[in-house]
């Protein structure tokens, strides 16, 4: 078969077929009478083995050892195509996520375009300082997409970094906390929490939807952070989980952050008694120890109304010491004011 027949039927060239044969990868068998090539089923069957191992991405060089070396062991070339192909999907997403974000910046003209990429290079940046300056000009030198800012404040772990990178979040739309939501499922734990500060910080509906299903979650952490963020925002949901924090006494449990949330709490009258009642209920009815029933009796001391009041006249006789002085100090304050 001539040349020309055989790049008609194999798909490949008849120049690539010349390349081939000064490499010696396929020669052809014979010629004419004319001088022209001509192949034989074995020579085209060699050229199908050829452009299959190139299409795992050999090298002609490669391709050349693996035809003709007996000894050539297939197994450390294919994994090294493996990691080569890894890397460069890695690279090819990495490129196609930066171009993804210049787009949703809509940049206006190539300055704008290096603006934005500029600031996505600072974010990424090992300076500290560098991603903070980054993170604070966000939103005012220019659009940075909220997807780069979300990547980056679930991984930052500089805590002024991260401050800076929720308040740009903040300021962002109202498309971060759809995107944050993702972080509080993560299976690490430091990304969870990143997830629910960001989320605390994100005025609006959406924000606090998410804080309210957080309540339920399974990571302490995050009930946590909930709750506090929900209080601050005159959420009666975290009244339950902002009582548990203050009768729990471990490490992050927060327990003078939720008794100043339930305080602020307390000050709409419509959960000045739910309030009150909750913590008596915990007192009257639950196992814990003193330091759990003091800390309880301080909680106490900041919610307005009679209940409240009743209760810790009756907590000043407590059989235990610690909590009947801190009743009758706490009632003697109350009275003074």
């Amino acid at each position: 078969m001539l040349i020309g027949d055989v790049a008609r039927r194999s798909g490949v060239s008849a120049r690539m077929l010349r390349h081939y044969e000064s490499l010696g990868l396929v020669r052809p068998t014979g010629r004419t009478e004319s001088g022209y090539r001509e192949y034989s089923s074995k020579d085209i069957g060699r050229i199908f083995h050829i452009e299959s191992l190139r299409s795992l991405g050999l090298s002609l060089r490669d391709v050349g050892r693996a035809l003709d070396d007996p000894g050539f062991a297939p197994a450390e070339l294919v994994d090294d195509l493996i990691r080569q192909t890894r890397e460069r999907i890695a690279a090819e997403t990495e490129l196609l996520t930066r171009l993804r974000r210049i787009g949703a910046a809509e940049p206006s003209g190539w300055d704008d375009v290096l603006q934005v990429v500029a600031l996505l290079q600072a974010l990424g940046s090992k300076s500290a300082g560098a991603r903070q300056r980054a993170a604070l000009s966000a939103a005012d030198e220019a659009p940075v997409p909220v997807e780069a800012l979300v990547e980056a404040v679930l991984s930052e772990s500089d805590p002024n970094v991260a401050g800076a990178l929720r308040w740009a979040l903040a300021q962002s739309g109202e498309d971060g906390p759809a995107l944050l939501a993702e972080g509080l499922g993560s299976p690490a734990a430091e990304v969870r929490k990143r997830a629910v500060l960001s989320i605390a910080e994100i005025p609006g509906d959406a924000a606090t939807t998410l804080l309210k299903d957080a309540l339920t979650h399974s990571d302490i952490v995050v009930r946590r952070h909930a709750a506090l963020a929900l209080g601050a925002r005159g959420a009666a949901d975290a009244v339950p989980m902002l009582i548990e924090m203050i009768v729990e006494e471990s490490e992050g449990s927060n327990d003078v952050d939720a008794a100043d949330a339930l305080s602020a709490l307390a000050s709409d009258p419509a959960l000045e008694e739910r309030i009150a009642t909750g913590l008596v209920d915990c007192l009257v009815h639950g196992t814990m120890g003193s330091s759990a029933r003091r800390r309880l009796t301080q909680a106490l001391a900041e919610i307005p109304g009679i209940r409240a009041s009743r209760a810790l006249a009756d907590l000043s006789h407590d059989e235990d010491r610690a909590v009947a002085l801190t009743a009758t100090y706490v009632l003697k304050l109350r009275e003074s004011r």
